[in-house]
């Protein structure tokens, strides 16, 4: 079976994005986005989905984050969907529950065709590190409508903000890794009653 693989390339007035995705890597990373922390966390979701990524982005960080945050996720969402092609013979759906420290983070994925995100947290401050907290639910939607994946996000404890952080994109990492599995059960059928997902 070929490698399930991508690049995709968003170029606006605002930002200019790179991506190629590798669903069958080995957790490999080069993320280079402006943000430090965003950067961070794209690392560990590469790292523990096991996907290998390279992501380059420039944006107009002068006006505010949220351009190149959303542009990132859309990006990324985009090279997803299109490394998933048909999406024969995945498990489809995962799901991880993931502590750091005294963070602990739920999440549930499913590459059924449906954008869609549901994430409840909080946060204390207004950034952890460089990244605006407000964008991180923003993020996950983001990245949930280009997919066509539904993933919903739980916080279920933690005080440190960067803790809380980390420990949601893990857990997306973890989910996307069991969902994105070939299940040779399934010969390379479409896992949907449908017989197709779009």
């Amino acid at each position: 079976m070929s490698r399930r693989q991508a690049t995709e390339r968003r170029q606006t007035r605002e930002t200019e994005i790179s991506v190629t995705l590798d669903l069958d890597g080995s957790g490999q990373a080069r993320v280079a986005t402006g943000i430090g922390m965003l950067d961070h966390m794209l690392e560990a979701l590469a790292r523990h989905s096991r996907f290998d990524l390279t992501l380059e982005a420039t944006g107009d960080l002068h006006t505010d984050q949220h351009h190149t945050v959303e542009d990132v996720a859309l990006t990324l969402g985009k090279a997803l969907a299109q490394a998933l092609g048909e999406r024969r013979g995945i498990v489809r759906m995962g799901h991880a529950v993931v502590p750091l420290d005294e963070a602990l983070a739920l999440v549930a994925v499913d590459l059924g065709g449906r954008g869609y995100a549901s994430v409840e947290t909080s946060f204390a401050g207004q950034r952890v590190g460089e990244l605006q907290t407000d964008l991180i639910g923003h993020f996950f939607e983001s990245l949930a409508a280009e997919a066509r994946m539904n993933i919903h996000i739980r916080l279920l404890a933690g005080s440190n903000d960067h803790h809380k952080v980390e420990a949601m994109f893990k857990a997306l990492a973890r989910a996307l890794d069991q969902a994105t599995r070939l299940d040779p059960r399934l010969g390379g059928e479409v896992p949907s009653t449908k017989g197709k997902i779009d």
